[in-house]
């Protein structure tokens, strides 16, 4: 499908040349015209997925036509996990600048005062959209609405099947319950596809206003549950043996449910590659293919231990496998089918590369660590200096000095893979270096017998790691949910978003409290809402100051409510319910101004 749309138009551009005489060089094209942005991000997707990767069994041919006809990077990173990678994404800088440093428990949210691209290319004319996955906050003022997109189709959280959905629609990939420009709006069909139709519907309308438009369109597929996948595609990957992409050999009973679980992940992956294909023969039927800017990547390294091409490790890992993906860019006007580059770049490059192609200044109150690549795939020798990239995430309320980070610089790799699921480590720190060129496998660990390189590379990521940390006064402190404003009257309080206090984050027994601002003092009905049927309880509510206690009925999941007056200025919200004796947090809390 790709193919044909692709071809077409560079067969019409060929004839044309030939016509007057001369060769137009593409890089000369719509020079004057700002090209159309369209960005797509698939979730858990991992860097072997692809068939143009040298995957065998996983079917993406529109994405492969979109490699072969557009320009490609091919040494480009992303961070281990998703919401670090995407608020480098949104702003061009370290996500460690952002105070988004972990994927839930209110460590995923972005401060508001970041400069999106959608702010910037909103600020130049563009309408924008986004429609997916956004998982840098889900209220007020941290909302992809509330950060530059004019229209939205998301979920809530890192994901549908998270304590954030929607009750009710709970974990339903098909016909899901979806965050329509703030409004929870109950939808037929399969996520993915749902948002395909409304990014190509909003791009109906922009060409038809003759706007440029930006459109993100960041699926959560294939991340888990793996129950709810496209059914004639699942049918289709039952019948494959994926035993030779797996990493470890399994024993039969592991096996199986190992490729069950990767004909899932297939399916959904298949099902990305079959819109992406829409959506080139949507843009080349409206006549914008030619100055649309379309780029494809993956947010972090695969769901499990697959396929990564020559290199190892998986999601969170800090390990190559764990923080690569290919970077496609389609722009015919004026990228050249075929045009590679092996330099590194990483997130941080988007934004300035897209400010770059759309002649649009950065925001010099919002310093961008990215650099523009768009001469890398434009010119044949495009100046590039040296540099060092740093991608370090790991769970907890603050990053730690050396934990679980990797440097790159040219060839080099800078390493102490300390473990993502660690707050914290504990003994001697043992940095590990390699050659990547040499060895992308990293197998042999070379920082005694190159110890200048070592020291080099060190220093750079303590400095790093000093100047990420200290971009604002207290740079990790997380960001508050403001309520009671006229832009989310009715603010939807989950387990995504709680500072976690008790038991494991999102289990039945666990607790926490919602760090929020009060902009005037207001009146509010609280209501509490289980995810379970509780038995005959108490709920103890506390408000900053304010205490108070109702009582829970037997076998009701919601319609516990509460009056509260809540003063002016930042305070914090906890529920604490108790059955028997046992204590536990609420499922979700909603407060609606009175």
């Amino acid at each position: 499908m790709v193919r044909s749309a692709i071809t077409y138009l560079s067969l019409r551009t060929l004839m044309f040349c030939v016509f007057i005489g001369f060769t137009i060089p593409i890089t000369a094209l719509a020079e004057n015209d700002r090209p159309n942005v369209i960005v797509i991000m698939s979730d858990d997707q991992g860097v072997g997925d692809y068939g143009f990767q040298g995957n065998p069994l996983i079917e993406t041919p529109s994405l492969d036509t979109m490699y072969s006809n557009g320009g490609c990077l091919t040494n480009f990173y992303v961070s281990p996990v998703c919401a670090p990678t995407r608020a480098s994404l949104m702003t061009g800088r370290y996500n460690y600048r952002t105070r988004c440093i972990d994927t839930y428990i209110g460590r995923a949210m972005m401060d508001a005062d970041e400069k999106t691209l959608a702010e910037y290319l909103h600020d130049a004319g563009y309408r924008t959209g986004i429609y997916g996955k956004w998982h840098l906050g889900d209220n007020y003022p941290l909302r992809a609405n509330d950060q530059g997109f004019q229209e939205s189709l998301i979920h809530r959280g890192g994901g549908i099947g998270q304590p954030s959905d929607p009750i009710g629609a709970e974990g339903k990939y098909t016909d899901p319950t979806l965050i329509k420009n703030g409004i929870e709006t109950p939808m037929k069909g399969y996520c993915t596809d749902l948002y395909f139709d409304a990014a190509m519907q909003f791009i109906n309308q922009s060409v038809t206003a003759k706007k440029n438009f930006f459109t993100y369109i960041a699926t959560n597929a294939p991340h888990g549950p793996f129950h709810d996948v496209p059914e004639a595609l699942y049918e289709k990957y039952r019948q494959v043996d994926f035993s030779p992409i797996l990493i470890h050999k399994l024993n039969e009973n592991r096996l199986e449910k190992e490729n069950d679980k990767l004909a899932r992940i297939a399916a959904m992956i298949t099902n990305i590659d079959f819109n992406v294909g829409r959506l080139f023969e949507h843009l080349e039927s409206l006549g914008v293919l030619e100055n649309t800017i379309v780029i494809y990547l993956n947010d972090n390294g695969p769901n499990s231990m697959r396929f990564v091409g020559n290199m190892r490790g998986m999601k969170t890992h800090v390990d190559d496998g764990g923080i690569r993906s290919p970077l496609l860019f389609h722009w015919p006007a004026k990228v050249k089918s075929g045009n590679r580059s092996d330099l590194m770049c990483a997130h941080i490059d988007v934004l300035p590369t897209l400010l770059d192609a759309c002649s649009i200044k950065s925001d010099q109150a919002h310093p961008i660590d990215g650099r523009s690549f768009l001469s890398l795939l434009t010119e044949d020798r495009p100046d590039w200096p040296n540099r060092s990239i740093v991608f370090q995430t790991h769970r907890g309320d603050k990053p730690q000095l050396y934990h679980h980070f990797a440097l790159h610089n040219g060839p080099w790799k800078l390493v102490h893979p300390s473990g993502f699921g660690k707050e914290q480590y504990d003994g001697e720190v043992k940095l590990e270096l390699y050659n990547l060129k040499q060895d992308p496998q990293q197998r042999n660990n070379v920082a005694i017998s190159q110890p200048e390189v070592f020291a080099r590379l060190k220093k750079n990521y303590e400095s790093w790691f000093e100047d990420v940390s200290s971009t604002r006064p207290d740079n990790y402190a997380p960001p508050r949910i403001v309520i009671g404003t006229d832009y989310e009257p009715r603010t939807v309080l989950t387990r995504q978003d709680w500072r976690h206090s008790q038991g494991k984050p999102w289990a039945r027994d666990s607790n926490g409290a919602w760090l929020l601002e009060a902009e005037t003092p207001k009146s509010y009905e609280l209501e509490i809402i289980f995810n379970h049927l509780p038995p005959r309880g108490t709920a103890a509510i506390k408000i900053g100051n304010i205490s108070r206690t109702i009582e829970i009925s037997a076998g009701k999941k919601r319609g516990h409510l509460l009056s509260v007056d809540i003063p002016k200025g930042n305070t914090s919200l906890s529920v604490t319910a108790e059955f028997n004796g046992q204590k536990q947090g609420p499922h979700q809390v909603i407060l609606t101004r009175r």
